[in-house]
């Protein structure tokens, strides 16, 4: 059984609960259920790192560090994989991208970057009342962090919250979603028996009580609170972190959408459409759950993409033919099925799809028809392989639906006049967007939302400057 990662110790717990294989729905293995204890002895350690150790100030050795992790995470990646694929439910071509490959080499861009970042920048003297003044700034560590993860993609958004959070100086407490935690506690191992990082520099948890969560985003001593997951958590975090005033980064939930103008190219954009949809089971985040489409080519659209998605191949996700697996849990698979039903009840037109597959948590690609953009399958996440087809007037209109949702996270335009597409995609209240088919999704670029999809950037540079404070000097030198 694995274990938690406090203060430099692989430490058990007194319980236990099971992580489940979501493509059998049996018992993977136990994984050690956390006490508020555990999570309060995790965030004294980070802070005692932090205060009394060199890692903050080291900017080497937290180099020498990364690069470790790095080659921790390359030479053990294909137990990774299988555990990836085993827990998560991911595929294995899901896990040569953006499950587990891609993510590896977070790490090597964040070690790579802060090679070469500023931490130090003048920025000019000052005469003032006949004096001198050299004045520059300094960035920091800002503290201990709280980083709290969900399944979807475990080792990616673990990675993507401790990769520039160690770079920057921080120290951080991890804690893994119940339903995937054994990824993450095989990160804590790596960490433990393959690098140099202090003691309390960082803590890996996992737990199914959510009162370990709420130890981290309250205790005094956190800093700074990173959270990806749903709104509804995402609004509550908020909230608690606000006694403390703790920097808090969310990124939270979408209801992406993907516009065809009508002089989009169908043949090409409806495999766009109706695969991305049923990535990882449409568990994702930015995933293009809304497609809207031409009233007068309507139809049409809906033919190419049923086309796109009969073809989807699921089931057993070692098996490299399979494009989809599971979704995670029995509990998310009802979900879905009951947006899916109560969508048709209230007029949408059920294409294909919209049905349960055993054994495990299996649902068939979905595709719903003239779907009002007002509805509950429009504007609330699913996070499942369903894709609402929802049709639009003119240019404007399609604006108005696509912005017409609480979410800004992500979305695409396609058009056969380049321009014409950006100048729509400009008009998208979302933090990240596809030109044509464009993947935006890379280490240097920065990842976040708009509006009730979050606060705050990860990847990239900006990702980087979440984890530093700013401290300003002057001195006379004349």
């Amino acid at each position: 059984m694995k274990r938690l990662l406090i203060d430099g110790k692989l430490v058990e717990a007194e319980r236990t609960f099971a992580s489940l294989n979501p493509a059998t729905g049996e018992v993977l293995d136990q994984a050690p259920d956390a006490t508020t204890a555990q999570a309060a002895a995790a965030v004294e350690a980070a802070r005692r790192a932090f205060d009394t150790t060199s890692w903050s100030t080291d900017v080497e050795f937290r180099i020498r560090c990364l690069d470790q992790l790095h080659r921790a995470l390359v030479e053990h990646r294909e137990e990774l994989r299988e555990l990836t694929m085993a827990e998560v439910g991911a595929t294995r071509i899901n896990t040569h991208g953006p499950q587990l490959d891609e993510p590896i080499e977070q790490v090597r861009y964040y070690a790579d970057l802060l090679r070469t970042y500023p931490l130090t920048e003048e920025i000019g003297d000052a005469e003032i009342r006949g004096q001198i003044h050299r004045r520059w700034v300094e960035k920091e560590a800002a503290g201990v962090v709280a980083a709290i993860i969900p399944y979807n993609y475990p080792t990616q958004l673990a990675l993507a919250k401790m990769a520039p959070a160690l770079a920057a100086g921080c120290t951080v407490v991890l804690k893994g979603a119940p339903d995937t935690p054994l990824i993450t506690l095989a990160l804590g191992e790596l960490i433990a028996e393959h690098t140099d990082i202090p003691a309390g520099v960082v803590n890996v948890l996992t737990s199914s009580e959510v009162a370990v969560g709420e130890v981290l985003t309250t205790h005094p001593e956190v800093d700074v609170v990173t959270f990806t997951g749903s709104t509804a958590t995402g609004r509550r975090i908020m909230a608690a972190a606000g006694d403390t005033i703790k920097r808090v980064f969310l990124e939270l939930g979408g209801k992406s959408a993907l516009i065809l103008l009508d002089d989009a190219d169908f043949t090409a954009a409806a495999p766009f459409a109706g695969f991305a949809v049923c990535s990882h089971a449409g568990q994702g985040c930015a995933i293009n759950t809304r497609l809207l489409v031409p009233r007068h080519r309507h139809d049409e659209a809906v033919r190419y993409v049923a086309a796109v998605m009969e073809k989807v191949t699921y089931g057993d996700p070692t098996d490299p033919k399979n494009f989809m697996g599971p979704l995670i849990s029995e509990r998310q698979r009802d979900k879905v099925d009951g947006m899916v039903q109560r969508a048709v009840a209230a007029g949408a037109t059920l294409v294909m799809g919209g049905k349960k597959i055993d054994p495990g948590f299996f649902y068939a690609p979905t595709l719903l028809a003239d779907v009002d953009p007002d509805s509950e399958i429009a504007q609330e996440e699913v996070f499942g392989p369903v894709l609402a087809v929802i049709p639009f007037e003119d240019d404007d209109d399609a604006v108005r639906i696509a912005n017409n949702s609480i979410y800004g996270l992500s979305g695409g335009v396609c058009s056969a006049d380049e321009e014409r597409a950006l100048a729509v995609a400009r008009r998208i209240r979302t933090g990240t967007m596809s030109i044509n088919g464009g993947n935006y999704f890379a280490n240097e670029a920065p990842f976040g939302g708009y509006k009730q999809s979050g606060v705050g950037r990860e990847k990239g540079v900006a990702g980087f400057e979440e984890f530093l404070e700013l401290k300003t000097y002057a001195k006379v030198v004349a």
